[in-house]
């Protein structure tokens, strides 16, 4: 079941300006095929890829798209739309095809991530949905991507649900995350409905409850067998030796499997807690850290070689916090089987429907070309067909662990100055084909023309 779409009136999870061009549309008998396309125009700054997510919640929307009664009294007290456009309204359903990278993919700007293809009516009502789908999850997947990356195979549990900007929201920073390599997630709705792994401490509340810090590690010890005990309520080092003398009371029964620190000077703890726990033959207890980490203190907390062994990572993460936002835009490129463009300045916009075409050098990603579908250019067409008259295709229907490993082979397939949180210098080379630059010059000198 997907979370995404559960609230009633999803249909009305559209902007008022797209139901009144859809009654302009029918009152005007427009209602040829349209083709619209979702990508971004620029990365955001420190960004070198962004990695396509989303889809799913789409196609769930799509498929179960519809106006029910309460969305069509609500809107015929607006006062805007006459009774035979509500009339139509009810009986719209989205019986159109959809293309799209699949889940997991890394793109680049202007290379189409999802392509509408569907009676002009519908494709502009499901828009404003698109768009949040794609570029929420997007952006996320993109910041956890890099957080993984930054933790060289360390595990990364999403600690985010408290922080991120609603219950939503939350929902979707565990899947992303786990798309992008996470362990997994602390909150569990996501865990279920996303069947991805949950993971658990324990709040300082707890250790607050007892008067004695010593009998909350040993209560919590016992009850949970391979749990993780947080020490830096009081003292951060006075918890570890705390931890040490439960293994010497409890001998064979001591099955702590770490410690979690989550203040302070993070690096120094870790190397003298680790000092504490080899010394006292503990050799197996790990140490996670948690508080404030993003890819760039990960990163500069290996650097520096402190044993930490794992990383929950909260507000950074589920805001995306340096990076929130993408420019991204849901455009029209044809209708009635005519290219159509916009030519804004620093918006232009290459008309028709279109494919991208990924080059590869000995496994690595070389360049691409955005194109016609029908030309034969190198690489391997990026865009799939996922839905055929407003009905999903199972055979690329995968499930989050296809995407996630999808997202794993997309990553390790960048040239590595990509993956570096440094600026990677020249960009990644994305050109445009003969055809698509041809038919935006001709586009453009005709709306010119006197």
């Amino acid at each position: 079941m997907t979370v995404a779409v559960r609230f009633p009136g999803a249909a009305l999870f559209t902007d008022l300006y797209e139901v009144t061009m859809a009654q302009a549309y029918a009152v005007r008998g427009m209602s040829e095929t349209a083709v619209f396309e979702t990508f971004f125009r620029k990365l955001p700054p420190g960004r070198s890829y962004v990695v396509a997510a989303g889809l799913p919640d789409v196609l769930d929307f799509l498929e179960a798209f519809r106006f029910e009664d309460d969305d069509l009294r609500y809107l015929r007290g607006l006062g805007l739309f006459s009774d035979e456009f509500l009339g139509q309204l009810a009986a719209v359903r989205f019986t159109g095809d959809v293309r799209a990278v699949p889940e997991g993919t890394v793109v680049f700007p202007n290379e189409p991530i999802v392509q509408v293809v569907a009676p002009i009516l519908e494709a502009q009502l499901v828009e404003t949905f698109v768009l949040n789908r794609i570029h929420l999850q997007s952006v996320l997947a993109s910041k956890a991507a890099r957080i993984v990356e930054a933790a060289q195979g360390r595990p990364v549990v999403d600690f985010g649900a408290r922080r991120a900007h609603g219950t939503d929201a939350a929902l979707e920073v565990a899947r992303a995350g786990y798309l992008a390599g996470a362990a997994g997630t602390s909150n569990l709705l996501a865990a279920r409905e996303y069947g991805i792994p949950a993971f658990g401490t324990m709040a300082h509340s707890f250790v607050q409850a007892f008067d004695d810090e010593a009998e909350a590690f040993e209560a919590f010890a016992r009850l949970y067998p391979g749990t993780t005990l947080l020490v830096d309520t009081y003292d951060t080092l006075r918890g570890v030796d705390l931890v040490v003398d439960l293994a010497g009371r409890l001998g064979d029964r001591f099955d702590v499997r770490a410690i979690r620190l989550d203040s302070g000077d993070l690096g120094a703890l870790s190397k003298a807690a680790r000092a504490r726990l080899d010394a006292a033959g503990l050799h197996d207890v790990r140490i996670f850290a948690s508080s404030g980490l993003d890819e760039y203190s990960i990163a500069a907390l290996l650097d520096a070689g402190c044993p930490v062994d794992g990383f929950g990572v909260g507000t950074h993460l589920s805001i995306a916090q340096d990076a929130p936002t993408l420019d991204m835009a849901y455009k029209l490129v044809e209708y009635a089987g005519v290219g159509r463009t916009k030519l804004s300045s620093g918006k232009v916009l290459h008309p028709g429907r279109k494919q991208v075409f990924r080059r590869t050098d000995g496994g690595v990603f070389a360049g691409d070309t955005i194109g016609r579908p029908d030309e034969d250019l190198p690489g391997e067409p990026l865009l799939v067909p996922v839905m055929r008259a407003g009905r999903r295709l199972p055979q690329y229907d995968t499930g989050l662990d296809d995407a996630r490993r999808r997202a794993r082979q997309q990553i390790d397939a960048l040239p590595t100055a990509l993956r570096s949180l440094d600026e990677a210098g020249a960009p990644y080379p994305v050109a445009v084909s003969a055809r698509v630059q041809d038919d935006l010059d001709r586009l453009r000198g005709a709306r010119q023309a006197p």
